[in-house]
């Protein structure tokens, strides 16, 4: 029995779609409106050839799915929505290959005739995304933005006229609209401005910072109190800094920590790579440290660090919700050795310490004020 929850239909072709991390009873689609928008469009206009089409931020891989009998290539910046699309391909008996997936550092090849894009919860990624995409665009090449209008700021509008051309929109569907963009080969394009840089608040470090990394133009309130109570643990060899953003917990906690390794993983192709460069420019490539896109601490051995400091995210693009911190605490657990430390900071309306509670078995809080607690608990 096919689960509705799960099938999109497009022209009488159903796709069976999941969402990454996997949640008993899931009660989100791995589709919205504005996907549906985008396919119900496409479907209706026919191209002479199969297209050489690009996709940028799919979620979990929907458009790249129904599309896949096009000459697809997907951008992403997240992990996990690559393998969401690796999942959902095969789960649709669909070879991976229909596909190439590309992460939002890589560079793009030749000229697209149809580029579909998703509007992403950060602005800036935008605005890195269609200068990278710019040169790889020709006259003709069919351009349609859609997103949810609640996610569709003013700002999308100013921000495609002056990098890529004229735009019209659709009618709302659903809650969802269209821009259809045309390239205006007369604009003159700034120089990207990504990635942008900043100096570490009383440290004599400077931070590197992708256009899709969280407080990537100023350290944020929640950080700056994290790092004020970062541990001393003498007898620690392996540190993790899970959900690492540009790194700066991991670094300043591996200045606190001289004889310790630091591990670093972020699903965010630009947050590792904004990591790795902040990290050689404070200790050089003599210090021992490791740097992983990933989902989460998956790729991690058992008990097999001393210490895991986590600023969880509560969102996943623009779905708010504890499950990305919930899978993050249980991988801890496993990744912890005997003794070890898992210590976690958050917005105190978020109750992490139940969840930390009811898996550890205890939940100590280190410090706390006003708007953020930071909750420790021990393996």
């Amino acid at each position: 029995m096919i689960d509705s929850e799960h099938t999109l239909s497009i022209s009488e072709v159903e796709f069976i779609l999941e969402r990454l991390p996997h949640r008993p009873r899931e009660l989100l689609r791995a589709w919205d409106a504005a996907d549906e928008y985008i396919l119900d469009y496409l479907a209706e206009h026919t191209f002479a050839t199969p297209p050489r089409c690009l996709i940028i931020n799919d979620n979990f891989g929907a458009l790249a799915v129904a599309l896949h009998h096009w000459q697809v290539q997907a951008v992403s910046d997240s992990y996990l929505s690559q393998q969401a699309t690796r999942l959902n391909l095969l789960r649709n008996q669909l070879p991976e290959s229909c596909v190439q997936l590309i992460s939002s550092l890589e560079n793009l090849d030749g000229l697209f005739d149809c580029v579909v894009i998703k509007v992403p919860k950060t602005l800036a990624l935008l605005e890195d995304q269609l200068i990278r995409l710019r040169p790889h665009l020709h006259p003709d090449t069919h351009i349609i933005v859609a997103g949810m209008v609640k996610n569709l700021p003013s700002s999308v509008w100013k921000l495609l006229e002056r990098l890529i051309g004229t735009t019209s929109t659709s009618l709302a569907k659903k809650k969802a609209r269209l821009i259809f963009a045309r390239l205006n080969e007369d604009l003159v394009i700034p120089a990207n401005p990504y990635p942008t840089e900043y100096q570490l608040e009383n440290a004599n470090y400077w931070l590197t910072n992708h256009a899709n990394v969280f407080s990537r133009d100023r350290l944020d309130i929640g950080t700056r109190f994290f790092l004020s109570h970062l541990p001393i643990k003498p007898n620690a060899t392996d540190i993790i800094d899970l959900a690492c953003g540009n790194g700066v917990v991991g670094l300043i906690a591996a200045e606190r920590n001289p004889n310790a390794r630091l591990h670093f993983v972020d699903e965010s192709f630009m947050a590792v790579a904004s990591t790795q460069e902040n990290f050689y420019r404070v200790f050089g490539k003599e210090r021992e440290a490791s740097f992983q896109v990933g989902d989460g601490l998956s790729e991690f051995a058992a008990q097999s660090a001393d210490v895991i400091l986590c600023n969880p995210p509560f969102h996943q693009q623009n779905a708010i919700g504890d499950q990305i911190a919930l899978q993050l605490f249980k991988q801890a657990k496993n990744v912890l050795k005997k003794g070890g430390e898992l210590w976690v900071i958050g917005n105190r309306h978020l109750g992490y310490h139940q969840d930390l509670s009811r898996l550890f078995g205890n939940c100590t809080v280190v410090a706390s004020n006003t708007k953020f607690v930071i909750w420790r608990a021990k393996a």
